[in-house]
């Protein structure tokens, strides 16, 4: 059996029409089957333009939300630090690294509901899809309530102020305190967060974004009535970290109450397939990503090996300039993954190619721009922005490879949405596993006769020949997959009230 996404196709037990008819219940690919040509043309073009306004709306809240979660920790920064003092704050600091150590912690669950709901999103199958939704829910419910209870139980017997390097004795009285609220939270947020990827791939991306930056800002705003309170130092830690979930709670019952009570996931839509299904198709997510975030960051270690501790941190500080481009390209083709999801199972494979063409021009042109002023004017961007004395001059090709590899990117991000939305990863495990294998040798041998420069540049040489490749092979094998102009038939694991396993739409 093949784990892909769900695709567009009938379950039998929704209709309730007679033979020669298609009733109002009928899923949507099934009403556009069996319609006559006009009607087909009709319902793909308004389908064409709900996207369409959709994607655009998604990219441009998308840009307007992460300024904002950017902005708001800035504006926490000053006050928190002054309050808590520079230990305290230090401490709460080390905890976050540890937390953000753990993003993976969903198991690429929340990207495989993703994929398989934009496919029940365009069959317009709401049972099915809210049978997903419950049983993404239960297993990431499930895992959450276990690590709080590992977490609840240990957080006593690990020696947190000795493992933090705490010496004031009033702050290490308060470190498991703060451990247990920041893991706590990260930990309940993990099922809570499931509500951005349910509204992605319904494709309301503006309303998830400006959910998440309403917490970002709500956290600023508790953060400082904490202070301006006097409340205890770690109530502003709680106020800081509690905000999101809390959001995210909120953002569940609007959804869930008003909007879409169809969905609200509920114990009896759990379905045991459903959920095995979301665990493979998970993991598969899960190791794609740990394989990626592998092969993007072993260029500290490596560098630190080869060059020294002091170049490491020359890089690390460089990297982090160019690492600002590579969210912005995350940023703007994350709403192409559900659109996708849709258009091809409707099978308008039309539509996916040409908007994959316009995505990796305007990524490749948004990237570009600033990149070639980092080429040009990056020495002095570092100067203002560290003012230290321990940050070397960078020579240009050392920014011109980072650029290029910056701009290769962004070609390869829509390429990679394309595939992401049916859930066909292996080419991308192969191009990321031959960028592991031929980046590190070659790295290491650039690195000891070029120095940074020859680093950057085995960065940029090693992923054109090995990820891009992988994105465009894997593009073209995703869009073969799809019959144009009709919905797709792909083979799926589903599981109705009469026990129902691998049904096909008719086509």
């Amino acid at each position: 059996m093949v784990d892909r996404p769900p695709a567009a196709r009938v379950a039998p037990s929704v209709l309730v029409g007679d033979v020669g008819g298609v009733s109002a219940e009928t899923p949507k690919a099934v009403r556009a089957a069996t319609a006559g040509p006009e009607s087909r043309e009709g319902d793909t073009s308004a389908a064409r333009r709900s996207r369409g306004r959709a994607l655009v709306t998604g990219i441009a809240s998308s840009l307007a939300g992460k300024a904002v979660g950017l902005a708001a920790p800035l504006l926490i920064t000053p006050v928190a630090f002054r309050y808590l003092g520079a230990e305290r704050y230090g401490m709460w600091m080390a905890i976050t690294s540890l937390t953000a150590m753990a993003l993976f912690a969903d198991f690429g669950l929340g990207n495989g509901l993703l994929t398989r709901l934009s496919r029940w999103y365009a069959a317009g199958d709401r049972r099915a899809a809210a049978r997903e939704i419950a049983s993404a829910y239960a297993l990431l419910g499930t895992l959450a309530a276990a690590l709080l209870l590992v977490l609840v139980v240990t957080v006593q017997l690990v020696p947190w102020p000795a493992l933090l390097n705490v010496a004031d004795p009033v702050v290490a009285r308060d470190a498991r305190a703060v451990v247990l609220l920041c893991f706590g939270a990260f930990l309940v947020n993990i099922p809570l967060a499931l509500i951005q990827r349910v509204q992605y791939a319904h494709q309301q991306v503006a309303q998830s974004n400006l959910w998440q930056a309403a917490g970002s800002l709500v956290s600023a705003g508790m953060v400082v009535a904490a202070v301006a309170t006097h409340a205890s130092p770690t109530l502003v830690i709680a106020a800081a970290v509690l905000a999101v979930p809390l959001m995210n709670v909120a953002n569940s019952i609007c959804y869930f109450g008003w909007q879409q009570p169809a969905l609200r996931p509920h114990v009896k839509n759990v379905r045991a397939p459903i959920a095995r299904g979301l665990l493979r198709l998970g993991s598969r997510f899960f190791g794609l990503s740990l394989l990626s975030s592998v092969a993007l960051n072993i260029d500290g270690f490596l560098v630190g090996r080869v060059l020294g501790l002091h170049a490491a941190a020359n890089y690390a500080v460089i990297l982090r300039m160019f690492a600002v481009l590579a969210l912005f390209v995350t940023l703007v083709n994350l709403p192409l993954w559900p659109a996708n999801g849709e258009a091809l199972a409707r099978g308008d494979v039309g539509w996916v190619r040409r908007s994959t063409r316009r995505m990796v021009c305007l990524s490749a042109a948004a990237v570009t721009l600033p990149a070639l002023c980092l080429v040009l004017g990056g020495n002095d961007i570092l100067q203002f922005w560290v003012r230290s004395e321990d940050l070397e001059r960078v020579p240009a090709p050392l920014f011109v490879a980072l650029a290029v590899w910056s701009i290769l990117v962004a070609v390869a991000a829509p390429l990679f949405m394309v595939q992401n939305s049916i859930g066909l990863l292996g080419p991308q495990f192969l191009g990321w596993a031959a960028c592991l294998v031929v980046a590190v040798p070659l790295k290491i041998l650039l690195a000891a006769r070029g120095g940074l420069s020859g680093v950057a540049f085995a960065s940029a040489l090693s992923y054109g020949v090995t990820v891009l490749p992988a994105a465009i092979v894997g593009y073209r094998k995703a869009l073969a997959t799809v019959p144009a102009g009709r919905p797709n038939s792909v083979e799926m694991e589903h599981d109705d009230e009469y026990g129902a396993r691998h049904r096909r739409c008719p086509a």
